[in-house]
């Protein structure tokens, strides 16, 4: 019982965190005079309450987060956190469904980018900067963020960090409590987004606009203001800057922050996974254009390579803009988009998928193996650098990858069943389980995902909630001996 009072009481604290960031859209909404003033009044009011009647009524409990409780304050604060979120949109769309408002919602939160929304362009300035907002808040993990206040309460993070971020981290680097880790690494986050914002002002966005987009970008959430997305500006020097921003956010902020820290790119060139992430998706561009470029698809290699560089960037990032109708394009390319979206980004980052690492790892694994084949008496560890690699680490990545595809072969069944065509299905749930925002023909770029029933609505929607945790943590909840202390 303490511990669900507990997790009450955290989950408390998260909520009025929320309704500060509804106040920021509030203010917006009363200073540009639009029409969503009312919206986010009343849905500031109820959230605050409600945050801090969990957070007041429990504050005399015990303030310690076990590993259970960790991994379920996480999978909470992921799927409950986005009905609160849903306020706003509900209160000034009120034709808009639940299922349809939740949906955007997890997918501004889970940084996926895929939207049910039209008529983005003419939505008042505060509904468009609070589906920002979720991206950016979202970007390095809800409960990244709730780690850095957390000890001001005496409540250990460790638990919540360890069940929020599976990935790599270069622990010795890192400044060595949790809290100050969090705090350095949103130090980055905010830093880089600082700079995305001027830098799209002067690329020639508005500054709202700029701010807008360096949020999504940053999060590597895909959101737009304007329904053609990046298409809308039709801008070179603003792809170029999204493309080398998007590029920055799906490399390890850890990554970022040591290179800060000592002013040098040492740290990139000894970070294998983001080597082998720039010289995967960098190459891909190149090969990508000359497939358009020799279909015709453009007249000239320039822009071939323009238009397949950026969309190739955002899907294989994980972000999800777009500025070209890539579903018109050969199949080839959108797929192999799709496949890069599965592994490309590195862990740490804002983006989704298996991971770059887990990718290093299964592909080292499989050599090993072959040279045990050949060589069956031979001792020979797995390496990553200088670093060996258990074999507990290796069992977990093929676990983990087993998972990650036997639940997307799930998901497709389901939306199969539900009546989808076989390339609607499969891309929608490989871009929202991977957290990449738009599929392929019905959801594809030049549409969205509003053409769905309410259950293919769900289904896609448990897929991002899924992907974004990383699977361990929702399905570990459901194994018995998880619980047994």
């Amino acid at each position: 019982m303490n511990v669900l009072f507990t997790i009450i009481h955290i989950f408390g604290l998260v909520t009025m965190g929320f309704s500060g960031l509804m106040v920021t859209c509030l203010l917006t909404s009363w200073f540009a005079q639009d029409t969503a003033t009312q919206a986010f009044f009343l849905a500031t009011v109820v959230t605050l309450l409600l945050g801090a009647l969990m957070f007041f009524t429990t504050l005399n409990m015990p303030k310690k987060v076990s590993r259970q409780a960790g991994f379920l304050l996480v999978s909470m604060t992921w799927s409950l956190m986005p009905v609160l979120c849903t306020l706003p949109l509900l209160l000034y769309l009120p034709q808009l469904s639940f299922i349809d408002a939740y949906f955007e919602v997890v997918s501004g939160l889970t940084t996926t980018g895929a939207t049910i929304l039209t008529g983005l362009d003419a939505l008042p300035m505060s509904i468009n900067l609070w589906r920002h907002e979720l991206n950016w808040i979202a970007g390095m993990g809800i409960i990244i963020f709730a780690v850095a206040i957390l000890p001001i309460l005496g409540i250990g993070g460790m638990q919540l960090y360890m069940a929020e971020t599976p990935g790599s981290v270069k622990e010795s680097e890192l400044p060595p409590r949790i809290a100050q880790t969090a705090k350095a690494l949103w130090l980055v986050y905010a830093g880089l987004t600082v700079v995305c914002i001027v830098a799209l002002r002067l690329a020639g966005m508005s500054w709202f606009d700029a701010f807008c987009h360096a949020f999504a970008a940053m999060s590597l959430g895909g959101f737009s203001t304007h329904d053609s997305s990046i298409g809308f500006f039709d801008s070179l020097p603003i792809e170029i800057v999204l493309t080398i921003f998007q590029l920055l956010a799906a490399i390890n902020f850890a990554t970022h922050f040591i290179a800060l820290k000592k002013r040098t790119l040492n740290p990139y060139k000894a970070d294998m996974e983001a080597k082998a992430f720039l010289v995967l998706v960098l190459g891909s561009c190149l090969m990508t254009a000359t497939v358009l470029y020799y279909n015709g698809t453009y007249d000239n290699f320039f822009t071939a390579l323009r238009h397949a560089s950026f969309n190739l960037v955002t899907i294989a990032t994980d972000c999800g803009f777009a500025s070209q109708d890539f579903n018109t394009w050969p199949i080839f390319v959108p797929m192999w988009m799709l496949l890069l979206s599965c592994l490309s980004a590195s862990s740490g980052s804002t983006g989704g998928g298996i991971r770059m690492i887990r990718t290093i790892i299964l592909m080292k694994q499989a050599r090993l193996e072959l040279f045990k084949f050949i060589h069956p008496v031979a001792v020979k560890s797995l390496k990553i650098g200088n670093t060996i690699i258990s074999n507990n680490i290796v069992t977990s990545v093929m676990g983990f990858i087993f998972l990650y595809f036997i639940s997307i072969v799930i998901l497709v069944f389901a939306l199969l069943l539900s009546g989808l065509d076989f390339l609607t299905a499969f891309s929608a749930i490989i871009a929202c389980f991977n957290n990449a925002g738009p599929g392929l023909n019905q959801v594809g770029p030049a549409s969205n995902y509003a053409s769905l029933s309410d259950f293919q609505t769900m289904v896609c929607t448990f897929a991002m909630l899924l992907g974004r945790v990383q699977i361990f943590s929702i399905v570990i909840l459901f194994v018995p001996e998880f619980w047994r202390k």
